[in-house]
Parts: C-alpha cells; sequence; structure tokens
C-alpha cells in the first residue's frame, strides 16, 4: 500500500473525488460542497490551526489506484481523560485489510505525536458539521452531515473501535397531530397578555441575533461546558445564513420585551445542493438561486431549540411549537422536520426532542479507540 500526503492540486481533487466514485451507485449518496471540505484544511479559513495541527492522506494500491482516505490531526483543546487525537474523511473500499492499513497508520501518526487513543471519524472543527458514522438511516444525509455505507460500521467495529458516544436525530412530519398536551399549554399561555410569539425575519437580523444570544447564554451555556456566545458571533452566524434564512419557520418567544424562548428552523439545503455535483462557483451559485426559487424544499432542519431557565417546565415549549406549527403549515411547503443530532450523553436535550412528539431517524456514532487495549474503556459521561 502506498500512502501520499495531499498537498499537489492533484492530489487535492483526489481526495474530493474518490468518494464520489465510490459512491456512485448509491442512490442516496449527495455529495458535499468542494469548498466546505477544501476550508477545514485551510490555515487561513480554519480557527482550529491556531492550536492544532491536520494533514491528510491518499492510499493507493499496487495498480495505483486510490483505495482509502483520510484526515489525521490534533486539537490541543480537545480535552480528554487521556491524550486524545482526532482523525475524520475516512473513506475505504469494502475491505477489512485495506481499512486496518489506514487505522493503523493513524494510530501509528497520533502515537508519535503523544496521543493515548484516536477519536472518529470526526471535524478538524466545530461538532455541527462532518461528525460522526452513520450506523442507522441510511437515506439523504442533511447538509453537513456524514454519510456513509453500512458496511463502514463493521470496518470499524472489527478494527476494536468502541463507540464513545451515539449521535441521535429525531424527526417528525410536518402535518403530523400535534399531542393535545402542546395545544392545552398553548390555550394556556395564550392567556397570558405578557407572553407573544414572534417569527424571526431575515431582514432584522441583528435583533434576533441579540435575543438568540441572550436565550442561548441561559438556557445552554451551563451543559455546554460553559461556552458563552457574543452577540458578534451571533450575528457572524446568522449573516451567513441569512440567503437561506426562511421568514415563516424560526420563532422566538418574549415575556413582554425580554426573549425566553427560541427555535431555529433552517431548510435542509442538501434538497438543493444535490444538484450542484459539490461545486458553487458563479455559475452554481445562480443554479442555486433559481433552484431556491422554483424547486419547492419539502423538508426543514431543526438547529436549535431552548427555553431559559425561569420558564422551564411551563408550557412555553408547546406554546411556541403550536404558534410556529400553525403558521408554517399554511405559509410554507414544508412536509418533513428533522432535528440536527444530539448525543445520547445529552437526556435532557433528548427529552425535549421527544417532547417535540417526534421518532428517531438516523443514528451516527463517534468511535474511539484506545491506544493500550489493557486500558478500561470509558464512554462520554452523561451531562
Amino acid at each position: 500500500m502506498k500512502v501520499i500526503k495531499v498537498d499537489s492540486p492533484a492530489d487535492k481533487n483526489e481526495f474530493l473525488e474518490f468518494p464520489v466514485r465510490l459512491f456512485r451507485k448509491d442512490k442516496n449518496y449527495i455529495r458535499p460542497l468542494d469548498k466546505d471540505i477544501e476550508e477545514v484544511f485551510d490555515p487561513q479559513k480554519n480557527k482550529f490551526f491556531r492550536f492544532g495541527e491536520c494533514e491528510r492522506f491518499l492510499f493507493k494500491n499496487e495498480k495505483n489506484e486510490t483505495v482509502g482516505k483520510i484526515a489525521v490531526f490534533i486539537n490541543k483543546k480537545y480535552k480528554q481523560q487521556q491524550p486524545t487525537g482526532g482523525f475524520g474523511f475516512f473513506d475505504c473500499v469494502n475491505d477489512q485489510q485495506t481499512a486496518d492499513f489506514i487505522f493503523d497508520f493513524a494510530k501509528d501518526y497520533l502515537q508519535k505525536k503523544g496521543m493515548e487513543a484516536m477519536d472518529g471519524p470526526i471535524n478538524f472543527g466545530e461538532r455541527d458539521k462532518f461528525w460522526g458514522l452513520l450506523t442507522d438511516g441510511f437515506f439523504e444525509p442533511l447538509f453537513g452531515m456524514n454519510y456513509n455505507p453500512p458496511y463502514y460500521r463493521d470496518l470499524f467495529q472489527n478494527y476494536g473501535f468502541q463507540v464513545y458516544f451515539n449521535q441521535l436525530c429525531f424527526g417528525r412530519k410536518i402535518h403530523d397531530a400535534v399531542p393535545e398536551s402542546f395545544m392545552e399549554m398553548h390555550a394556556r399561555i395564550s392567556r397570558n397578555s405578557d407572553i407573544s410569539a414572534k417569527r424571526m425575519k431575515a431582514g432584522q437580523i441583528e435583533k434576533f441575533a441579540k435575543d438568540f444570544t441572550a436565550v442561548y447564554n441561559k438556557a445552554w451555556a451551563s451543559h455546554a461546558e460553559g461556552k458563552q456566545l457574543s452577540e458578534a458571533q451571533t450575528l457572524r452566524l446568522f449573516s451567513t445564513l441569512k440567503p437561506v434564512i426562511n421568514d415563516h419557520i424560526s420563532w422566538f418567544v418574549y415575556e413582554k420585551e425580554t426573549p425566553i424562548a427560541v427555535w431555529m428552523n433552517i431548510p435542509d439545503l442538501n434538497q438543493w445542493f444535490k444538484y450542484l455535483n459539490g461545486k458553487f462557483g458563479i455559475l452554481e451559485k445562480l443554479r442555486f438561486l433559481l433552484l431556491k426559487y422554483f424547486k419547492k424544499n419539502k423538508k426543514m432542519v431543526g438547529l436549535v431549540f431552548g427555553i431559559v431557565p425561569e420558564w422551564q417546565r411551563k408550557g412555553i415549549d408547546g406554546f411556541m411549537i403550536w404558534e410556529g406549527t400553525k403558521h408554517f403549515r399554511e405559509k410554507t411547503d414544508f412536509e418533513d422536520y428533522e432535528m440536527q443530532w444530539i448525543g445520547d450523553f445529552n437526556p435532557k436535550m433528548i427529552n425535549i426532542a421527544e417532547n417535540l412528539n417526534t421518532e428517531i431517524t438516523r443514528k451516527l456514532a463517534t468511535y474511539r479507540y484506545l491506544f493500550d487495549r489493557t486500558k478500561e474503556f470509558k464512554r462520554h459521561r452523561s451531562l
């Protein structure tokens, strides 16, 4: 097996094209945008290079055919019980010997860097993209979500990887019945004249970025390792989302003028991007605008749902859900709703998802491999 470090333009292109060939007969595969992958490996665009390092590799057989690829990295802010490296963007033919060679290579690379374990497939970046191995729910992936065939799970588990945590996605049909309890909550909260619901509009992102930050820092920081958001960070995020914000599907709840809850959703971009073959140049951007205008998107994706602590378990969830649902049922063409993944270590967020009257739609797994095989394996601690 020949190992090639990805440096040249030709190698970078092969890193992008290999999975396209590998999955060419899989009707559910949607090619990610090339630019989204390339930005992960660009030190000018990926802040994780400030406190980490990352390299990617191709693996070729004796015929000089690509049979696998991987990115291997160290993130000094990825604090674990033991020094733990990561790898991602793993793709491989259906051959255990080839997969073992790639995993051994990643292990040796990380051991030389002082690591004692490796997690994968994960991203050299935030958890919102390219994180986890699909283990159940082999249909079209959401935008930014990893996709792989079922045999990948066997490649990982046969090598000795164990599930560090499972990633659960929840979904429902937009027009399915809303639980009677939600209707009762809505009726009760509606009698409080201080409580109101407002839909987020792209033309007012500064206001809603400020309101989102206020809710997030109260509702999530306590179980997100104390991570606080600044208004500037939120505004940057909202600005990137502005071209795809739908004015009917994201909702905020206020007590007088104070934001107390948020339910953020966007269209599933993959329902448009799947027609662009991974490209997003000028012509593809024009095509995207045409697709967005003429091709109805039937799927929306839940990004965030949360309520500030003092208003939890008081019926605000039912109020917000019914206010939003009755509106976007009337004003949009969406038929399916699916939430981005929630780790099985987070029962509080899982409970919120279940309260939306959803079902598990797909599962991904974050795997861990301890280099010292005599050491006790521990799953991700519960929050």
